[in-house]
Formats: C-alpha cells, structure tokens, sequence
C-alpha cells in the first residue's frame, strides 16, 4: 500500500517549518548512521564529575518565569464531566473498578486549544484548568511562553479513544488519520498524537498545584465491549520468568498489537527502499513475516533509509503514543502532578534543551509505562520526583537504528527522587544508538514497597545490544538506598541460536541491583552490525537492605550483572569487526545485603579491569579488580 503525507494548515514558525521540512523530506533521517568507535572512546575523563553534576543543577535550577495573565478554559467554554465507574485494567494482570467520564460527556479540547491560542498570542501566560472532572478528547498542545496550570483536585481524563487522536494533527495521511510527527520506541513517524505534546516550541511547562492534580491516560479503560484498551496493543510479553506481568491485559493470540503481522505493512522493502540490494533488505527483514508487525516495522524502515513522510502509521496501526512528549524545545518546565495510566511511556521529550521535571507523581502499572525517558536531550534535571512505573522509571533514550540525527544524550543529573516499582530504577538504554554521556545520579531512594508482588527488577541498569551501537560513558552514580532490595528470583531474555549466552542462564532481565545487558534482546532486531561501547562509568555508597521471603533473608538474586557485547551476534559484512569489553568501570563502598544466589553473586562477561573497592555482598568483603 502506498502511503503519502499532506501537510495540513496549522500553528508554524519558521524552526517548526525547518524541522518538519527535514523530517519530511529525509534530509535529516537520512543523515543517521553509526557513530565511529573512534568518536566513542574519545570522550575526556572528567578530574571532578560532581562538580560538573552542581553546575547542570545551578543552571536548571533559574525560575522559567512567564507572564502574569491567566486564561481559564471555563472561559472558553469548558465545563465539567460527569462520571460513571468501570472494570478496567490497573496492571499486567490486575482489575479494578476507575471512574470514567459518562458518555457524551462535553469535550474540553476546543475550549483549551483556543485559551492557549489566546494566550500564546498574547505573549504568553497560564492556561488554567480549574478544580473538577474534565474530558479531553484530544492532544494538548503547547505553545511557546505558555504554561498549562492544573489547580488542586484538577483531573483531566483523556479520551481512550485511539480515534481522537489522529484528528488534529498537521499532517493528513489519508485512512490513517491527521497525524502528528512523533517518535516510537526512537524511531520516528507519522503517528497518534501524544495526549499532551509540543513540537519546536520555547519556554514551554506543564504544572500542577499538588498530586491532585491529575493527568490521566486511561490506558487500562476499555474501548468497548470487547475489553480491549490500550495496553492490549502491546501483545505477547517476552520476558521470562517474570513476576506479575506475565501477560497483557485482553491479549490474546491473534488479536492485533504491535507484534503481530499487520497486512497494512508492505510485504518488502524493495519499493520503499530501491537503493538495497537483495542482502541488505533481506537482513533488515529477516525471515518470515514477523517484521511486518508494527513494533518490527518501524524500525525496519529506519534501517532502510525510509524518510519519515513514508513511516505512516495511525489508525489500522498499533503502536501506542506516549502520554507527554515534546520535541525540538528548549525551557521545558513540568512540575508538581501526578500521571495515571498511560497508554504507552509517561513522559518523552525527545531533542530538547534545558528539561527540568521536579516533584512529579509519574504512576502507571501497564506495558511500557516508563516514567521519564529524555532521549536526545542536553541540560536535563530530573529532582524530587516518585516513579511507579511498569516498566523503567527513568530511561536514558539517544535514537535507534539510524535514527541519530539529533546526537546523544547528556547532561543530565537524577537527584532525590524515589522508586517503586519498575523494570529499572535509572536506567540508560536500550535505544542510545547516538550516544549517551555525562549522567549523574544521587541521592535516590528506590524503596521498592510492591517487593513482594510488583517488585523492582534491577536497580542502575544499562542496556544496549549488536544493533544499537552508540555509546555509554561518563555515567556517575551515588549514594542509593534500597531498603527492600530488588526482584529475589531471576528474569531473562531469549537469547540467539549458537550464542555463547544460553537462554534461562544469565538474569539480565531482572534479580540483580546493578545490571550492565550489552546483549539486550537480541532475537528481537534481525540488523546487528553496530557494536556498543561502554566505558568510564562509576557506582559508590549502594546500600541494599534484605527483605523476608519464603526461602529466607535476601535482597536480591545476585549483586552484580556486567555482560558485555556478545561478538558472536554480529551479523555484518566485517570479517573481523571490533568488539570491546566494558572498561573502566568502578563499584566502590557498597553493601549489597545477601543474595539468593550467594554461589555466584557476580557474573562478568567481556569486561575489562571492573574494580571493586569495599564491596560487601553477603559475609564477604571485595577488594579486587577482575577482567573476564
């Protein structure tokens, strides 16, 4: 099926025309590549990182001050919702009874569309949804010098509808809806509008009186009497030997998700991409069909070199939209809300500059909840917030495949902030193809209270494989209390035929508080030509605590995963392509309780020259540098 974009009249400046021009056209996604190993282990080594971490946070720390004028959205014409209750999905495997907006319930999406068109106008000011109950059936988006207030006990229901949200956007793909530019899982499209976004906008922030004030994405709501929503588009899970999502709301075998074959998808990329030849294009599709469902797709036209107006997605598609993102800004405020049940990642901004989240409430127990995932982004501080989350907490995104045009992510200081539940309390991966560098992490509790039923699966994760290439250096993490340790029992990821990595062996999914996964998933990308580098990375003062389980005291399965780059997944035309080990990496000062799998608390592979300096695990007491 051939698809074009038309672009629809909409609100412009010229560094938004720029932008959508380059996506459009190719320019700029065409421009993405692999960065050179050289480039990757050229990064200086920092004499006193923490110095550097105060000066991000002294520069993010300076009010973004907007004008004094506050526009009311009952001015406009919104009013409140009436609600009624339904049995929706709360998590992976759980139900429970939410309120919802009653059916034709007025929509306040014209009312704030036009308060903040009145405002940013203006020169800028608050947009101020009031105290009460609102439907929004469709995107809220801001605008330059504009500021979206939610007053106490403010909750905004978005609609779950998948419908409303490929209406507004500027881009008229036909069938598949008014689209917006967005990117999934750093793969950009054509695609649903996000529930709250902004493209190429200045001065920019999202707010809230207190945790009453609430945005929420209803993504366990059904749509109908099916009892499917949006987390059934996620499909079948691929973890094993997980605990408490073991499944996905509604899903069954054969319903539509975003890995299931979608006919809409072309059968090959020869048309979409006549500049392959036969063993490239083969290689990105791999065999069979499977790379024809929409979570496989998108992706493959990346690889392909296929430019964004052709990676058209929307309705008759299943990839999900995050709940916030905004793209290509600069002074970006949120602060002081709480997020509820999103369809797809809580927070993404994607490509911008001087971020600041504090004091935000980020909750949501379905597939691909993650809290707060900055990708692309410089100056980013991340202070004071809680993150329940059913995927990672915090992940550190820098772009897939070749989608690299807007370079690393870094930058960037988590301090006190607390963790509940999660795949991976501060987590850097798995999409860091353009680089991620200059991280900083204190301060942090990650408390894992749902230990026993929800648990936190690995405390400081990275995660990359074969197909992402980029690099991580230059990451700093101290001073972490974890009273209830982490997950106590091992998760894994399949692993490739004939890999010295055998599947069900090595808990790199979960069980283990720090965990390095330089083979992350690998079945899942057919294209592994791009080897990733680790390197200068520093972990101190880790204090774990043991919690009471059925077999004993623990705090979790082992203290500490570092798998390399697994040369064997290579798949590319080098006859001998560089692969390098983990280097340079430090754990000092620890104490990491007792795990359950006390025989070998450590497991290494390709890592050189880890040093352990008072490390505690168990009785026993590390002092020792180890290369594997």
């Amino acid at each position: 099926m051939k698809k074009h974009a038309t672009q629809t009249e909409g609100t412009s400046s010229p560094r938004r025309d720029f932008m959508k021009k380059m996506s459009l056209t190719g320019l700029s996604l065409g421009a993405g590549a692999a960065l050179p190993v050289g480039q990757a282990l050229a990064a200086p080594l920092i004499e006193d990182p923490w110095l550097k971490a105060q000066a991000i946070v002294d520069r993010l720390s300076v009010p973004l001050k907007f004008r004094q004028a506050d526009y009311r959205i009952t001015d406009f014409g919104a009013v409140t919702c009436e609600l009624k209750t339904v049995k929706a999905w709360i998590s992976f495997e759980a139900q429970d009874n939410l309120p919802t907006p009653v059916a034709n319930s007025k929509d306040i999406y014209p009312a704030i569309t036009e308060a903040i068109a009145t405002c940013h106008k203006a020169g800028g000011g608050r947009v101020i949804v009031p105290s009460g109950n609102w439907f929004c059936a469709g995107p809220i988006v801001l605008l330059s010098n504009v500021n979206v207030h939610l007053q106490s006990g403010a909750h905004i229901y978005f609609s779950n509808n998948p419908e409303d949200y490929a209406k507004y956007g500027n881009f008229d793909c036909g069938l598949n809806g008014k689209l917006t530019i967005s990117r999934w899982q750093s793969n950009d499209c054509l695609n649903f509008s996000p529930m709250v976004y902004a493209y190429a906008q200045d001065h920019i922030a999202l707010t809230g009186d207190d945790w009453t004030s609430i945005l929420d994405g209803q993504g366990g709501v059904p749509f109908d009497e099916s009892g499917d929503c949006w987390w059934t588009w996620k499909g079948k899970q691929k973890t094993i030997n997980s605990i408490g999502q073991g499944s996905t709301p509604n899903y069954k075998s054969g319903k539509r998700s975003e890995n299931t074959p979608n006919e809409l998808n072309a059968a090959s990329l020869e048309k979409l991409a006549p500049q392959l030849d036969e063993k490239q294009r083969l290689r990105i599709q791999g065999e069979g069909d499977k790379w024809r469902a929409d979570g496989s797709y998108l992706p493959a036209l990346s690889e392909a070199g296929v430019p964004l107006g052709k990676r058209i997605f929307g309705l008759g598609h299943n990839l999900r939209p995050p709940m916030i993102q905004f793209i290509g800004c600069t002074n970006v405020l949120m602060q002081g809300y709480q997020v509820n049940n999103t369809p797809f990642w809580q927070h993404h901004p994607v490509h911008c500059r001087n971020v600041v989240i504090r004091n935000v409430m980020a909750k949501s127990h379905g597939p691909n909840s993650d809290g707060f995932d900055p990708e692309a982004c410089d100056h980013v501080l991340i202070e004071s917030c809680t993150f329940d989350s059913g995927d990672d907490c915090i992940a550190i995104k820098a772009g897939k495949n070749l989608d690299t045009q807007y370079g690393p992510s870094q930058n960037i200081v988590i301090q006190n902030c607390t963790m509940q539940s999660g795949h991976g309390a501060v987590t850097l991966g798995s999409e860091m193809a353009g680089g991620i560098q200059n991280v900083y992490a204190q301060n942090l509790l990650f408390e894992n209270i749902h230990w026993d039923t929800d648990p936190l699966n690995t405390a400081i994760r990275l995660k990359t494989n074969m197909n992402r290439g980029g690099y991580l250096k230059n990451f700093f993490v101290r001073n972490i209390s974890i009273p209830n340790g982490v997950q106590t029992s091992p998760s894994f990821y399949t692993s490739l035929p004939n890999s010295p990595i055998h599947s069900k062996t090595v808990a790199t999914a979960a069980g283990a508080v720090i965990t390095f996964d330089c083979d992350y998933a690998p079945v899942s990308d057919n294209v592994r030509t791009r080897a990733p580098v680790v390197d200068n990375v520093h972990i101190s003062n880790v204090k774990v605590g043991n919690v009471a389980t059925k077999k004993g005291k623990f705090s979790c399965y082992q203290a500490i995963v570092i798998l390399g780059p697994v040369a064997s997944d290579y798949n590319g035309d080098e006859k001998n392509p560089l692969v390098f080990p983990v280097t340079n990496v430090t754990i000092s000062d620890c104490q990491f309780g007792t795990p359950v799998n006390a025989d070998s608390p450590l497991y290494l592979y390709n890592v050189k020259g880890l040093e352990l300096k008072n490390v505690k695990i168990g009785d026993k007491l590390h002092n020792s540098i180890l290369s594997v």
